[in-house]
């Protein structure tokens, strides 16, 4: 989605469909900086990285879960 609002707490998830093998999932506080990688090669989570971030696919969808979201979660 180009936008959306999650509750504080709540678990939502985000799809895309990808074209390549591998695919990474990116947090971007301000428009301009520099893009924050939360996880990379499909499921792998950098250490810095809560946990209730995960990354899942199937077939040529690529998903980013976020379990309880936090109002630091937030990106644009």
């Amino acid at each position: 989605p180009s936008s959306m609002y999650v509750s504080p707490g709540v678990k939502t998830w985000i799809s895309c469909s990808r074209i390549n093998n591998d695919y990474g999932w990116f947090q971007q506080n301000v428009p301009g900086s520099t893009p924050n990688t939360v996880i990379y090669l499909n499921n792998k989570r950098p250490s810095d990285i809560p946990s209730r971030f995960s990354g899942s696919s199937s077939g040529s969808t690529g998903t980013l879960a976020i379990s309880g979201v936090q109002a630091e979660d937030d990106a644009v």
